[in-house]
């Protein structure tokens, strides 16, 4: 049973893929007429019904259904990299020229040849399936993540084609023929605009040819959407704009990437030699050194900023966009990075109450463009468990460090603010980095932070963490190797530990001095 037109329907890929198939040989078969048989002077009734099915096969039994059928593929397909499949099938449709008998002849050369005016008539009574389908395209290209680097290819592989040589020209000259007023002429007013019928055998003869050409293309048009439709220019204003948006876009995606890909490349420089074991550095401010690009490779990142690059010059060639242009719409998003060459904070004004994002922040951080570094602000002791902490032994470490600080206070306060080195020592250990040292807070960690007045204390948190425990464990076992029994090699660990803390509490020291 058929179901109604109300009820959805969602080709597979598979259903897809034979239709593309179907598109190609369809596309080949039409073409491999001879030019004296292809030419209009050529049509007469001497014709064979196979060289007249061969001229009406595709505008007569494939046009109308499948532009249908491509439009709800593009309105109604996920915004994943599936959609490959409709895309390569739309473009086999809008290249006959590709499986024209005469491209095996042309195939050695690898330059990108013009598009033969031959295929005028073609592009002018597929028109809709140029310029409206492109529009769905971008509407498409503006909502999926161009970082991606299968959403960049689509848009390389679209731009690709709409920039071959003598293209875009030929579709605004059958835009022009469509846009343009109709002749008042008496005999044309009756006629109607519709496509040939259906009934009867495909073997009957083909209407006779219209010379008019824009009557053949406002028939194409109107047969597909209607005599009420409302046309919108491929290069026109508003979809000109889109493109421009779409450019933006991509610039931003590029920027996106490569900061990624530098972030992939700290962190994997950052990890130490146990790594492979699964035991990262612990950190504090709660994120962890993995992104997206851990499974996606520097490879495909590349390949991301070449398919970009080329799908923005292409962009530009169709729709004549200057490099101006382009730097322009660059600075209005402030996609522009500061001296340093690091990421800035999301486009925000200052307030009484502190920073205030504009929409265009609340645009870069919805797109994953810049983003706030967010730190943990408050008492580092009470920080989450991590998973690379052992919940009990934190638990129980909290406590004895707890315990000590109570009992030695005073102690603590009295060697901490000692002039000499020890002072110096004492501080290295006992005391946080000041909360003035830490990066802007926002209103209300602020008035927290300044009502905290952390003195000294010990924290013995560090010997809760996996990694920490299996140094110690690998320590003791190199020692073992030695002949060294565990109270030397814990002698010797707290040995090298010392010498450590006081090369790194001279360094502190000399960094203060030069500060001052």
């Amino acid at each position: 049973m058929r179901p109604s037109p109300q009820e959805s329907f969602m080709p597979t890929e598979e259903h897809v893929l034979v239709v593309r198939l179907l598109l190609k040989h369809l596309h080949a078969f039409a073409n491999s007429l001879r030019p004296e048989q292809a030419s209009p002077s050529a049509h007469s009734h001497a014709a064979s019904p196979l060289e007249e099915f061969k001229r009406a096969a595709v505008p007569r039994f494939v046009q109308q259904k499948l532009y249908l059928f491509l439009q709800h593929c593009f309105g109604h397909w996920p915004l994943d990299a599936s959609f490959r499949a409709v895309l390569e099938m739309w473009l086999s449709y809008l290249q006959p020229w590709r499986y024209a008998p005469e491209k095996q002849a042309l195939s050695s050369d690898c330059q990108a040849r013009s598009v033969s005016e031959r295929w005028a008539p073609f592009v002018q009574e597929n028109l809709l399936v140029y310029t409206k389908l492109f529009l769905g395209f971008l509407s498409r290209a503006l909502r999926t993540d161009l970082v991606s680097p299968k959403n960049a290819l689509m848009v390389f592989r679209v731009a690709k084609v709409f920039a071959q040589p003598n293209l875009a020209e030929m579709i605004q000259r059958g835009e022009q023929l469509f846009l343009e007023p109709e002749l008042v002429i008496p005999h044309r007013q009756h006629r109607l605009f519709t496509v040939p019928t259906f009934t009867g055998s495909f073997l009957s003869s083909w209407p006779s040819a219209i010379t008019d050409a824009s009557f053949k293309v406002k028939s194409h048009v109107y047969s597909l959407e209607g005599q009420d439709c409302k046309y919108t220019p491929m290069f026109g204003p508003e979809i000109r704009a889109l493109v421009l948006r779409l450019a933006q876009l991509i610039t931003q995606a590029k920027q996106t990437a490569k900061s990624l890909s530098d972030q992939y490349g700290e962190s994997t420089a950052a990890r130490p030699f146990l790594s492979w074991l699964g035991f990262y550095p612990a950190d504090t401010n709660g994120s962890y050194p993995g992104n997206d690009l851990d499974e996606m490779g520097q490879d495909s990142v590349r390949k991301t900023d070449e398919y970009l690059e080329k799908a923005l010059e292409y962009l530009c060639q169709v729709f004549r966009l200057s490099e101006a242009q382009l730097a322009q719409l660059t600075l209005a998003l402030g996609t522009t990075q500061d001296e340093n060459g690091k990421k800035q904070l999301p486009d925000c004004i200052v307030g009484e109450d502190g920073l205030i994002l504009t929409p265009l922040g609340r645009y870069q951080i919805i797109n994953g463009l810049r983003r706030f570094d967010i730190e943990y602000q408050g008492d580092s002791e009470l920080q989450p468990i991590r998973s690379y902490e052992i919940a009990s032994l934190v638990r129980v470490l909290f406590r004895l460090s707890s315990a000590i600080n109570r009992r030695f206070a005073g102690q603590m306060a009295a060697l901490c603010s000692r002039a000499d080195f020890l002072g110096s020592f004492c501080r290295y250990h006992l005391l946080e980095p000041g909360l003035s040292d830490r990066r802007l807070l926002s209103p209300v960690g602020r008035g927290h932070a300044a009502g905290l007045a952390r003195g000294p204390r010990l924290s013995l948190r560090f010997l809760g963490s996996y990694r920490t425990l299996l140094a110690l464990l690998l320590a003791f076992f190199v020692a073992s190797l030695f002949c060294i029994g565990p109270l030397l090699c814990a002698l010797l660990l707290v040995l090298g530990y010392v010498l450590y803390a006081v090369a790194m509490t001279l360094l502190t020291e000399q960094g203060k001095l030069h500060q001052l």
